[in-house]
């Protein structure tokens, strides 16, 4: 996996990191974006568009950033290979982790 998104990203969503996209991997959820880990090219587009540095390179995730990737990797599974968000109808499902965070107030 080349990205991923984490908790800056719930209940924000900005999208700015879904035009920088160059093969659309970038899925909108209920509460946050996801990156399809493996659609993502690792091309860095989307990480220093993000307002709240919500994305980060694979190999930089800590452990609070852990269930995030796992997240990721949730959704992916979930999603199969539909070749780019366009494929799909919006928003997907959230991972279960993601709906089980609380709402920021």
């Amino acid at each position: 996996m080349a990205f991923v998104i984490g908790e800056p990203c719930v209940d924000v969503m900005d999208k700015s990191c879904i035009e920088e996209c160059p093969v659309d991997c970038i899925y909108e959820g209920g509460r946050m974006l996801y990156i399809h880990q493996s659609e993502c090219i690792d091309c860095g587009a989307c990480e220093p568009v993000c307002p709240v540095s919500a994305i980060r390179p694979a190999q930089k995730v800590d452990e609070a950033w852990k269930p995030f990737q796992e997240s990721s990797r949730e959704v992916s599974k979930m999603l199969g290979n539909p070749a780019g968000s366009e494929n799909v109808d919006l928003p997907i499902e959230d991972s279960d982790y993601v709906k089980k965070l609380e709402k920021k107030v």
